[in-house]
């Protein structure tokens, strides 16, 4: 009979064998994949200027973990998965989370990573967008040509006494109301704000700021900002117009648009009524609202089908056709939606439990920080594989979360992999393409 202890599982019996299970299989890790993050990380060179950018008022000669070595621990683990501090608790002793850090040693404990959070200042989450610009500009081989910047806004949900913690009316709970920018599949810049605000509010100076930046070096780049019908606003507007920057945004529907696309949706309803096909039109004209001071071109998308009419509107300084501006164009603005719902699902973006404001703030970056960092192990390692284009949580299952037996000793460290993981070639193809030159 078997020995029977507190941390034996039985899990009954296969034909005449008995089929037992217990946590005694060593320095055994969940996380195999953890090696692929650290030589993006060693490769973008991301939590070094992570740690570069926060201040350390502690006493550097009395310290046992340096600040990198805690940026990395943070990433790594919501990397895998890991929202919360306390599961650092287990981790700081996972062999291969001390492997990919750069220690052999028990790494920082939950009290000291909480520590880290809550003395953030507003310098640190400058700085840390600051490094979201420049992770981008670094990822750029060449001058680009055209850059479009997505500006978006979301809500993160409260259920504590958080600072400025506030209700807003129409997400009809109380949160904080950051706002992001995105070039493509990059993060720029993520600001958190408290929600009884204009939701635009701080957009045209953070896309200032980044224009700015990144005319510094591409001075020949053209710049598209791109946003919903919230950013129809007249300081971003004319600010792009001073700055020879284009814009295609939004526009909310009102009375006076409504009189002006009429005719053209009186003329589909009759085409609907003869054929029962959904109709569809774009169209553009002239306008200018009181606040405007002029004229400027507006395309309107007309539909009219079983529910009525469905007019969308956007507002415009590019000198395109139409048609391929708001199905080309403006159409592809939710692609900024499907990225900050990764940022804050896939990657814990909306933990926001801290009573801090700016402890806060500094938690949604290091999700932001995580994010570049998923998306550049994309780029640099998955590119013309089955995960070129899958999201940090089908990345994280399918390939980070591998089992993994750790064998260190004075003179090397040696990881097993499963023999039979159905994802091998895609991982050796990812470690070759990320191994140093």
């Amino acid at each position: 009979m078997p020995k029977c202890t507190a941390d034996q599982i039985d899990f009954g019996r296969l034909g005449r064998r008995q089929i037992e299970a217990n946590f005694e299989g060593g320095a055994i890790s969940s996380d195999g994949g953890l090696m692929l993050l650290r030589q993006t990380d060693r490769r973008i060179g991301l939590s070094t200027a992570v740690a570069a950018a926060l201040h350390d008022p502690r006493n550097q000669d009395l310290i046992v973990h340096e600040l990198r070595d805690l940026v990395a621990q943070r990433l790594y683990g919501l990397c895998c998965g890991y929202e919360d501090l306390n599961d650092h608790a287990a981790l700081r002793s996972d062999p291969l989370m001390q492997t990919a850090v750069g220690t052999g040693e028990a790494l920082g404990s939950s009290p000291t990573l909480c520590r880290m959070e809550r003395r953030a200042s507003r310098a640190d989450v400058v700085g840390l967008n600051r490094v979201l610009v420049e992770q981008f500009i670094a990822s750029q081989s060449t001058a680009p040509e055209e850059l479009i910047l997505d500006v978006d806004a979301s809500d993160i949900p409260l259920h504590g006494d958080q600072e400025h913690s506030e209700f807003h009316g129409y997400y009809d709970h109380y949160c904080y109301l950051p706002l992001y920018v995105f070039a493509g599949r990059a993060m720029l810049a993520c600001v958190l704000r408290n929600s009884r605000i204009d939701g635009a509010k701080h957009a045209a100076a953070v896309i200032k700021l980044l224009v700015t930046r990144l005319r510094q070096l591409w001075p020949e780049v053209r710049i598209i900002v791109r946003g919903d019908s919230g950013f129809c606003r007249q300081r971003l507007i004319r600010w792009c117009e001073r700055q020879d920057v284009s814009y295609v945004i939004g526009v909310a529907r009102n009375p006076r648009l409504q009189r002006i696309v009429a005719p053209w949706e009186e003329r589909m309803q009759l085409r609907y009524a003869e054929t029962l096909e959904k109709q569809r039109e774009i169209h553009e004209f002239r306008y200018a609202a009181e606040s405007w001071h002029r004229e400027r071109r507006i395309i309107t998308r007309l539909e009219f089908g079983s529910q009525g009419n469905n007019p969308r509107f956007i507002v415009t300084n590019l000198d395109r056709p139409a048609e391929a501006l708001y199905d080309d164009l403006y159409c592809q603005r939710g692609e900024a939606e499907n990225r900050i719902k990764e940022t804050q699902l896939d990657l814990f973006g909306a933990r926001a439990s801290c009573h801090r404001f700016l402890s806060n703030w500094l938690r949604i970056l290091f999700a932001a920080l995580a994010y570049t960092l998923m998306q550049r192990l994309r780029e640099l390692a998955l590119a013309g594989t089955d995960l070129s284009k899958a999201t940090a949580a089908t990345i994280r299952v399918r390939l980070l979360k591998i089992g993994a037996a750790v064998i260190r000793n004075t003179r090397r460290i040696r990881i097993l992999f499963a023999s039979h993981h159905p994802l091998r070639d895609i991982f050796l193809t990812a470690s070759r393409a990320l191994a140093p030159p």
